[in-house]
């Protein structure tokens, strides 16, 4: 019983040291946010603001130099496109393989699944310019967005799949004897079944998107006035003028992380049951 206890204690202190160690980086940005750019240049070891201020905001908010205001428009309505369009093309796929019954169902699915074990990374970029090239598509946000519409997550749709296979399997049969046809079965009954793991979907393509740097940075090179939050961010960071706008770096940081957090507090009490209910039964 004492080795239990004790063996309990090291764990929840091994946790607060781990939960330490990864919020510290978090709480600095947050507090550096909120000193002037002369107190972070001479006194960068100190983690909370002498003279706290919320003019780092209000100037990010409303520079020439750096526009947080365009680059977070830019950010939301790629991330809204892509996150609306995840969800569409996830929980179809998802229930078209649980539901369907079509002829090479089993090969499609073993197809698509291939496409998990293989990470080309960076060498896809070049073909897919020369495809937007080939159908007259500029390198523009809009271009990128076309693109991540377009995806399919084969994981996405494993998770939906798992789910229905969760759901009890009366629903459709009932449906059916109502009269709801294939559609019909998905949009008035399935679909808004589907919320938890939606939100789980919703969110991980929310973080993703939103965080995503290199595509969005390479479709913006010739129109910056398109950039995303987190590549003008960045940007910023590695540009000449970063030390003496470290205080706007911050602050378009803080901006940036927001969302994420607001997704994810929103949907959080579906995020853990979905995620759980798609990832194991089926």
């Amino acid at each position: 019983m004492r080795f239990e206890k004790t063996t309990r204690l090291l764990i929840h202190i091994v946790l607060i040291i781990a939960a330490i160690i990864t919020l510290f980086p978090l709480v600095y940005v947050i507090m550096a946010s909120f000193k002037t750019n002369a107190e972070i240049l001479t006194n960068p070891s100190a983690i909370f603001p002498a003279h706290p201020t919320f003019n780092n905001y209000i100037e990010a908010w409303n520079s020439d130099v750096f526009d947080v205001k365009r680059m977070f428009f830019n950010s939301m309505y790629y991330t809204i496109a892509v996150v609306a369009s995840t969800l569409l093309t996830s929980s179809m796929g998802g229930y078209v393989f649980a539901i369907g019954e079509f002829r090479g169902k089993k090969f499609w699915l073993f197809a698509f699944s291939i496409t998990m074990f293989f990470s080309m990374g960076s060498v896809t970029i070049y073909p897919m310019l020369k495809i937007l090239n080939v159908l007259h598509v500029p390198k523009s946000l809009p271009g990128l967005m076309l693109i991540r519409i377009f995806s399919v997550s084969i994981v996405n749709i494993y998770l939906v799949r798992s789910y229905i296979y969760s759901l009890p399997k009366d629903l459709i049969e009932a449906s059916k004897i109502d009269g709801c046809g294939f559609y019909g079965t998905f949009f008035r009954i399935i679909f808004p079944l589907l919320k938890p793991i939606m939100a789980t979907i919703g969110i991980l393509g929310f973080q993703g998107s939103w965080n995503e740097y290199l595509m969005p940075m390479i479709f913006t090179l010739g129109n910056p006035k398109q950039s995303p939050l987190i590549v003008g961010v960045i940007a910023l960071s590695k540009s000449g003028e970063a030390a003496a706008s470290y205080n706007l770096v911050f602050a378009g940081t803080v901006i940036s992380l927001l969302p994420v957090l607001v997704a994810y507090c929103v949907a959080n009490k579906y995020f853990v049951s979905g995620l759980t209910a798609g990832a194991v039964k089926g």
